[in-house]
């Protein structure tokens, strides 16, 4: 019986065999590019706008304070009382509001920033003003027993380019997973197989070994 079946390759093994080294990284880089590139391209950009508000002392209070109640402010702006009203002057309903906006404190100074993001430049400088603007007056129903006034200190404007990454980043960071994968790949693929022939290494035969061992 012979034995040409057992020496068959599979087609796909066979052909990853003959393949270069670097043709799966440039494959796996290729690939990796292109769909990343495409999800930039048809993924909704985000645009992000940012209003600042800040805490100033009254003359019964003072700076260390004004900072400590910034803080508060930060992390009470989040909150339900303060999206209620800000909900009213968006435009939209509070869940939108809890999905997009973000609040941000300094442990140097006393001021707040509201962070808004939507797929509608307008409608994410409208967001950050509206919850700025309902923390503003949520502090000022306070002030009288924390001595403390929250003002506005910028207003966020539109935002004129989106904050989402383009579509040339995401094709790059494609590419770079691409390419890694491609190393993987390279790495578990399968060796060359051995010489198909079997021959043995060459063995001197006796009148060579015979002249070799007359030299010494």
């Amino acid at each position: 019986m012979t034995d040409t079946p057992a020496r068959q390759h599979h087609p796909v093994t066979a052909l990853a065999r003959s393949l270069p080294p670097w043709s799966l990284l440039a494959a796996g880089a290729v690939a990796g590019g292109l769909l990343g590139g495409t999800y930039g391209l048809v993924r909704t950009p985000e645009y992000t706008a940012t209003s600042y508000v800040v805490a100033v002392p009254t003359a019964k209070s003072d700076t260390a304070t004004a900072l400590g109640f910034a803080q508060a402010y930060g992390r009470v702006a989040p909150q339900l009382a303060v999206l209620g009203d800000a909900q009213v002057w968006a435009g939209v309903p509070v869940k939108t509001l809890q999905d997009s906006v973000r609040t941000a404190t300094s442990p140097d100074a006393p001021m707040v920033a509201v962070t808004a993001t939507s797929s509608r430049p307008d409608l994410a400088a409208d967001m950050a003003n509206a919850v700025a603007r309902a923390l503003t007056r949520h502090a000022g129903d306070t002030e009288q027993s924390t001595h403390v006034e929250l003002q506005q200190f910028a207003r966020a404007v539109r935002p004129a380019e989106p904050s989402s990454a383009t579509a040339t980043v995401t094709g790059l960071v494609g590419a770079s997973a691409g390419g890694l994968l491609g190393g993987l790949a390279l790495l578990v693929r399968p060796r060359r197989a051995a010489d198909p022939a079997g021959r043995a290494a060459a063995v001197p035969g006796p009148a060579v070994a015979a002249d070799a061992h007359g030299q010494l």
